[in-house]
Formats: structure tokens, C-alpha cells, sequence
């Protein structure tokens, strides 16, 4: 068996762009997998397209030696952009392994260590048929209301979520004064967190926007309040940071999402500056690169919690790993598999309210729908940008 094509197929859904990877094989089977970096289509297309022209007649079966091949071919080491398009062609290969085996995925990672993969949701994902508007409560997260938050987390409390999850609030627009959204944000968590009780674990991303200094006093005022994790508080860029911020606080640390390695994770998985490894499958190389990371952060007692901020195809991705790591979970999710595009994309699987089944289909277990996706052709799209009230930009 061998590659006879590489494609690049953006599909564009409701709030986010799908970049979806196709490997070919002369034997008929076809490897779906999903790229990272979501927001720049057509540099990942362009990526594609270099990796492409040696990846035609290789075997696919060879996934190590491909792995290492685009990692390390074009001299300098794959950052996001190759890392992204690496990890799409990556799981790619694993479903051509699973269908040409008959086989799904876990089962070749070494088989699977539980029964279904618990999940949070993040709190913009939306039922079928739910109409986007100002009305809706996830507008008044963004502005920082404390009983918009607490009613949100009563409400998936009673759908029987275990996890909530809050952010800074922004407005798209306006300056981001970080002091006044810290504040904010603290008392939308203590507002939750009187509403709740212990029933719910309860999570804050800080999407890299603070300072150390920052950083170090929020974690410290949140203490009280029993998060299970706060995540990114600091530059992605600056993991010696968190050795710092470390040894100051006592908060459950989370980061990783926008490393593209294991090599990138190395230095917060070794010196155990993290508890938990926010490992992107599309953009740190696939499975096979997760794998490992996943293996590493084990021998540190540090659990891996996939990031999954994209489609169908990388919550399958991530659905495998979970399944085959013992070290795994809970898994996000922004997009309900069963539901987003599902003219597209069939899978295998299904969310049970907020636990994903085990898929019992050979490969991936996502089947992809070339025709349909025409039909979704992709969009140039920006994050929100943001800026401080003297005009210097801060993280998204």
C-alpha cells in the first residue's frame, strides 16, 4: 500500500473553521485527519502541500518514520505551522493503520483503560437548534456578570455536568484592563461557587493574559475557593515562569495547548512545574507525538486533559488517546460531535451527556463526506484581538 494524495480541505462551521486532511492510499482507504492553527487555512494549505510532495508513494503503515521525516526533513524543527499539518497527516495515518487492521485506534495505542471518557464542556457549547443571541447568558459571562455565571453552572448542574469552566471577561472592542477582569472573574467564581457547593469542579482559563506578578496574586485569591485547575495564567513562551509561580501558590496549575512537542513540554513536565498537560493532538504532532508526552507527563503523576478547541475529527482524535492513556481526562469540548456538520461528518461515536462512548469502528471512527463540504467552503477569520487601555495588544 502506498500514499498516492495529501489534500487540504477547510470546511468552514458555525464559529469556527475545520481544517481537514485527507492521505489516499492506492488500496482505496482514506486517513481523515484535523490541523490545528484553524484560523490560517491557507498557510496550513501551503504547509500540506511541501509535505505533500515526498509523502506521495510512501507507505503508510510507516507512521514513526513519516512522523520523524516531517518533523525533522526540512532541517529547521517543525514549529505550529508544520506541527499542525504534521499532526492532521499524523492521525491520518492512524486511521488507514485502524481500517487497514480492522481496528480502532485504541486498540493499537495499547488498548483501552476505561469505559467512556468523562468530558467538560465549555460553556459555549449550544444545542441543536439553539439560536446565538444577546440574550443568551454566555453574553453575560462575557461582561462579567457574577449571577449570569451562577445560573449558567446551576443550569449544567442540573443537565449533570461535573466541570465549569470561566474565563476573564472581554469585550470584543473594548480596552482589557487585566486588574478590573481578574476582579471580575473572582467574584463570577465565588458567586458559582456559593451556588453549587463541591457538587461541580470548577476551572479558570486565563488564556495567557497575565503577568507573573499577576498571575501569582489571582492564583493566590482563588485559593479559598478549591479550583480544580487554573490554566495558561502566563505566557505559553515563558515556561520558566511557572517555576516561579509554583513555588508561590497552591492552585492546581494547567498549560501546554499551544506547545508543539515534547519537547516543549519537557521542561514543565520534568521539573513538575504543571498538573496537568493541555496537550493539543492537532497541533503537537498527532498521535504519535501525544503519545509520548502523554507517557512522560505519567512518569510525573501529571495527567494529560487534551485540549479540543476544533471539530468532529480532533475530538476523535483525543477520544483514543483518553481511551488508551491511563493518565487521561476529562476531555473538552466546544463543538458536539453528533451535531455540527453532520452532513460532513459521520461519527462512530456519540456524546452520552457529557461522557463520549467508545467507538467500536475501525480507524478513526469519523467518516468524512467530501460532496457536503463543498457545500461549507471556509472563511478568512480572526480571534478577537485585544488590547490594553494604552493601545498595546495582550493575548487573545
Amino acid at each position: 500500500m502506498r500514499i498516492t494524495d495529501v489534500e487540504c480541505i477547510p470546511v468552514q462551521s458555525p464559529g469556527r473553521t475545520f481544517v481537514i486532511i485527507l492521505v489516499s492510499t492506492d488500496d482505496g482507504l482514506i486517513g481523515v485527519g484535523e490541523a490545528g492553527l484553524q484560523r490560517r487555512p491557507r498557510a496550513l494549505k501551503g504547509a500540506v502541500e511541501h509535505l505533500r510532495r515526498w509523502l506521495v508513494g510512501e507507505d503508510p503503515m510507516r507512521i514513526e518514520y513519516l512522523w520523524q521525516r516531517m518533523y525533522r526533513g526540512g532541517f529547521y524543527p517543525a514549529d505550529r505551522l508544520i506541527g499542525s499539518a504534521a499532526a492532521a497527516i499524523d492521525i491520518a495515518l492512524w486511521d488507514i493503520l485502524g481500517q487497514a487492521l480492522g481496528a480502532p485506534i485504541y486498540q493499537l495505542l495499547g488498548g483501552r483503560c476505561r469505559d467512556s471518557v468523562q468530558c467538560f464542556l465549555n460553556n459555549s457549547i449550544y444545542p441543536p437548534g439553539h439560536s446565538y443571541s444577546d440574550n443568551d447568558l454566555s453574553h453575560y459571562l462575557s461582561q462579567g456578570d457574577p449571577s449570569a455565571a451562577a445560573e449558567k453552572a446551576l443550569v449544567q448542574l442540573d443537565k449533570g455536568h461535573k466541570y465549569f469552566r470561566l474565563s476573564p471577561p472581554t469585550i470584543e472592542g473594548q480596552p482589557f484592563n487585566v486588574r478590573q477582569a481578574a476582579r471580575q472573574l473572582l467574584e463570577q467564581i465565588r458567586a458559582v461557587r456559593a451556588a453549587v457547593g463541591e457538587q461541580m469542579e470548577l476551572m479558570v482559563d486565563l488564556h495567557a493574559r497575565f503577568s507573573l506578578a499577576e498571575a501569582v496574586w489571582f492564583c493566590r485569591e482563588v485559593e479559598p475557593l478549591n479550583l480544580f485547575m487554573v490554566e495558561d495564567p502566563i505566557r505559553s513562551e515563558f515556561v520558566g515562569g511557572y517555576r516561579k509561580l509554583r513555588s508561590q501558590v497552591r492552585v492546581p496549575l494547567a498549560a501546554g495547548e499551544q506547545w508543539a512537542s515534547k519537547w516543549e513540554f519537557r521542561q514543565a513536565i520534568e521539573e513538575n512545574l504543571i498538573d496537568y498537560a493541555r496537550v493539543d493532538i492537532c497541533i503537537a504532532g498527532g498521535l504519535s507525538e501525544a503519545k509520548k508526552i502523554a507517557a512522560l507527563a505519567e512518569t510525573h503523576m501529571i495527567r494529560i486533559l487534551p485540549h479540543n478547541p476544533l471539530g468532529p475529527v480532533c475530538t476523535a482524535a483525543s477520544l483514543h488517546l483518553d481511551l488508551a492513556v491511563d493518565n487521561a481526562g476529562p476531555q473538552e469540548i466546544i463543538f458536539h460531535p453528533n451535531h455540527v456538520l453532520p452532513d460532513v461528518f459521520e461519527c462512530a461515536f456519540q456524546l452520552e451527556g457529557t461522557r463520549l462512548s467508545v467507538p467500536e469502528a475501525p480507524g478513526l471512527g469519523v467518516r468524512f463526506n467530501r460532496e457536503a463540504a463543498r457545500k461549507h467552503p471556509a472563511i478568512d477569520s480572526e480571534p478577537p484581538h485585544f488590547f490594553t487601555e494604552d493601545g498595546s495588544y495582550t493575548n487573545y
